[in-house]
């Protein structure tokens, strides 16, 4: 229903619409500074606010602070919006910022985000409405930093135990919408924030409907039962047609994300750098995105994204040898009465890993290499083996933002509990790139050290970079309006409308 209010040429939409999306496994924890996985990440998105973000074309601009400046190249001021409250109606206000930052560099809180506050000297609430942040020295990335959402002090500030709180069931934030109904294994209900600081978002409900099966998903899109999903190459290729078309716009673009095979580097059978060198001349990159993209992506070399500073087109794609392969696996040790064995750890709810898991079985053995392969339910997988480093080879992916941050995921200071270096990898000059790179605040100057590391790291081999698949977007052609950018689709989603 749409209900049009003309007063001074304004319009004003009422509607009682619901946005229908789907979600593939559980959220673990719905909390901005705990949310390490996708779903946890995609929920919280909609909970909760960062102080800036980036707008449609990839540039930061504010968020819950409605200006910022720099003072100096260390001292960052925010001047809050004075209009934002929490859903359950307290105020926002700069102590909140501060409780925020206090929590995530406590030691009783494990988070990898930890990381990106390292170089904050101190942060201060100057009255209510103002934050004054003090690096220890310039950083490139002093403003990204503050897209961490925003937790609620008055909420938390008596909580003992945050890890394990009912808050990251039930989080209460400053977001354009609420969480009304969540269990595990089920939908996820929100529904519009009201005194949303912006506007109260167009659509009032949005139901993310749990479908761990992919082929149920496309099956729901199909009978127009979701709004918004996504296609794979094979569905987009072979099994739509011009109805699906007419009800669904279609958006491809390279998606922010790479896949890997990482190998656990404590493990002595990968210490051996020939090993990785012979396992990465036997993988044929190419032929798995041929097969599992229908050519919907591109062979990934690196760690940092194509169009990033820090991408190095100088790293080609590697070719496949198998002659050199067997002959780095001979040297090594390995041979046809001795052959290398390894696992593979994957989650079982992606079926795209799954085949990429076995045509890596398959390709590994033209070298003599055994390969087993064990898949693991989303949740049991991260508290088993991701987590506790639990595995051989680990076949996964990372989503990265717009401005690379080699420290979370290649330092070795984030080899440690709740750090992102999942591998153990450690390189000396990487370490100290990485160090050099966080004070280098010109883009041209830090790109050039940016695309050092990312050749280092790519000689050393501690993944297996893969594939970058496009991601294949469908929207509900009514919801208007669609604005494609380079963060996606949802940036102005508070300004959709569906009839």
């Amino acid at each position: 229903m749409r209900l049009f209010i003309f007063f001074l040429s304004v319009t004003v939409y009422i509607f009682a619409s619901t946005l229908h999306l789907s979600i593939s496994a559980s959220p673990s924890r719905i909390n901005p500074i705990l949310a390490t996985d996708s779903a946890s990440s995609t929920i919280a998105s909609h909970i909760f606010n960062g102080l800036v973000k980036y707008d449609k074309n990839g540039n930061v601009t504010g968020d819950l602070a409605k200006s910022f400046y720099f003072e100096n190249d260390r001292t960052l001021i925010f001047k809050l919006r004075d209009n934002v409250y929490w859903h359950d109606g307290e105020k926002f206000s700069a102590k909140d910022v501060v409780f925020t930052y206090k929590t995530i560099i406590s030691p009783k809180v494990f988070t990898p985000y930890a990381s990106e506050f390292r170089f904050v000297e101190s942060v201060e609430a100057i009255d209510d409405l103002t934050i004054k942040v003090v690096y220890k020295k310039p950083y490139f990335k002093a403003l990204e930093t503050w897209m961490m959402g925003i937790l609620p002090e008055h909420v938390l500030r008596d909580e003992k135990d945050l890890m394990t709180s009912s808050f990251n069931q039930k989080p209460i934030g400053t977001g354009p919408y609420k969480l009304k109904n969540f269990s595990v294994s089920s939908d996820i209900e929100l529904v519009a924030n009201e005194e949303y600081f912006e506007h109260k978002p167009y659509i009032d409900k949005i139901v993310y409907h749990f479908i761990p099966d992919p082929s149920t998903q496309f099956l729901m899109l199909k009978s127009h039962k979701l709004d918004v999903g996504g296609l794979s190459p094979l569905q987009y290729e072979r099994q739509i047609d011009e109805k699906f078309k007419e009800y669904y716009k279609i958006v491809e673009q390279i998606s922010h994300g790479y896949t890997y095979l990482g190998f656990n580097l404590k493990k002595e059978k990968f210490k051996d750098k020939r090993v990785r060198e012979a396992l990465s001349l036997a993988i044929d990159r190419k032929e798995l995105v041929d097969i599992l993209f229908f050519s919907h992506g591109r062979v990934c070399t690196g760690p940092f994204l194509p169009g990033t500073f820090a991408y190095n087109d100088n790293i080609k794609p590697l070719k496949p040898d198998l002659k050199r392969a067997k002959m780095l696996l001979i040297e090594a040790g390995y041979d046809e009465k001795h052959p290398l064995t390894f696992e593979i750890a994957t989650n079982s709810n992606n079926s795209i890993r799954l085949y990429a898991a076995q045509i890596i079985q398959y390709q590994l053995a033209k070298i003599g290499v055994k390969v087993k392969i064990k898949a693991m339910e989303w949740q049991a997988f991260l508290n088993t083996v991701v987590h506790p480093r639990n595995f051989e080879t680990i076949l996964l992916g990372w989503s990265l933002g717009l401005t690379p941050d080699a420290y979370p995921l290649w330092h070795s200071d984030s080899d440690k509990p709740g750090g992102f270096n999942l591998v153990g990898y450690k390189n000396e000059e990487v370490d100290r790139l990485i160090s050099e790179a966080e004070s280098i605040i010109d883009r041209k100057k830090l790109g050039e050290v940016y695309k050092k590391i990312f050749k280092l790291i790519a000689d050393d081999k501690p993944y297996l970079f893969l594939y970058i698949p496009n991601s294949i977007t469908v929207v509900n052609r009514k919801i208007t309006p669609i604005e494609p950018s380079i963060v996606g689709i949802f940036h102005n989603e508070i300004d959709w409308i569906k009839p």
